[in-house]
């Protein structure tokens, strides 16, 4: 596959890693240029821009990968779809969920595929919890209970998560998408949607608080909190079964060792069986998610996320925002 990477910040150099052998970059934008020859260091063959229309247009690029801010992810992604070219979207994939209305219908007359970077569903962890809930191992499901959140760090109310123009929103367009995504992953789609939003330590026109109780039509509730206000960073996501639960801890680095535990309820109840799995070392979700994405590229089949389930988390966002009394611009 070669690809064209644009965006060379954080996020770009790790779906840069993330390649398979064979895979070559052969263009890497970034309007800061020294941004992109940094990542060329790993990728001497690319060729440096500062212009992603540049790299769309080429006939030599298979698939986009696009890093940048919010604001740019739909406009860069909609251009490479039109030129005929595969694209792997960062989440949230754009700021509004009319943003991928072309956008799917691009896709879907181009005959091409775009995968949305929820990389959380392929945390081992995650996958394992899957494994387990597909197998019946939970028994019906009752609930989803789930928290997320960093602390920001000095400077953070300037940056353009911070900006709305750009951004479109704050802590629910970061960490709560995926969040949004995980429970609709396991329980579907949400019709009723109640939430509340709030700016409690930072500086800024976006919330640094977001909090969601989402219900399916046969009544399952998930009951999530999105904060940038978790002064040690948390990834807590927890399933309820009548028959047992599941609990994700941690994602590595300094959210803490990636966990899963499953307790499973005795016929006499009391204390469960319990079954702990740690998944120390390198983060390796990158890596799955690109592969999933070339398969489903090969199959000639859609993602297995794509901008459908951004539109629905997105739509989720939209709601809660106007519960709040919020608006895109901020205010």
């Amino acid at each position: 596959m070669r690809v064209a990477i644009v965006g060379c910040g954080l996020i770009g150099g790790k779906r840069l890693r993330s390649l398979r052998p064979g895979d070559r970059v052969v263009a890497l934008v970034d309007p800061a240029r020294e941004r992109a020859q940094g990542l060329a260091a790993h990728a001497p063959d690319a060729e440096v821009l500062t212009d992603w229309r540049a790299a769309v247009a080429r006939p030599d690029v298979d698939a986009v990968f696009v890093a940048t801010s919010n604001d740019a992810l739909a406009p860069v992604t909609l251009a490479a779809v039109e030129a005929g070219k595969h694209v792997l979207v960062e989440k949230p994939a754009a700021r509004a969920p009319e943003e991928l209305t072309p956008i799917i219908a691009a896709a879907e007359r181009r005959g091409v595929c775009v995968q949305v970077g929820f990389n959380h569903r392929y945390h081992p962890a995650l996958q394992q919890a899957r494994a387990l809930y597909d197998a019946g191992g939970l028994g019906p499901m009752m609930y989803i209970r789930a928290r997320y959140g960093h602390g920001g760090r000095v400077g953070y109310d300037k940056e353009w998560r911070a900006n709305p123009a750009i951004s479109g929103g704050g802590e629910l367009l970061d960490q709560g998408v995926h969040l949004i995504d995980l429970a609709r992953w396991f329980l579907g789609d949400f019709p009723h949607v109640q939430g509340h939003v709030a700016t409690f330590f930072w500086d800024m026109p976006v919330e640094d608080n977001g909090f969601l109780l989402l219900r399916t039509a046969a009544g399952q509730v998930a009951w999530l909190h999105a904060t940038w206000t978790e002064w040690k960073n948390t990834f807590s996501f927890e399933l309820f079964g009548r028959d047992a639960k599941l609990h994700v801890e941690g994602l590595g680095g300094s959210y803490g060792v990636e966990r899963l535990s499953y307790y499973k309820m005795k016929p006499s109840m009391g204390p469960p069986e319990t079954t702990i799995w740690e998944y120390p070392g390198e983060d390796r979700s990158w890596h799955l998610e690109l592969a999933a994405f070339a398969q489903a590229i090969e199959a000639r089949r859609p993602a297995p996320v794509g901008p459908r389930d951004a539109q629905a988390a997105l739509e989720i966002v939209r709601q809660v925002y106007a519960l709040s009394g919020k608006r895109p611009d901020g205010s």
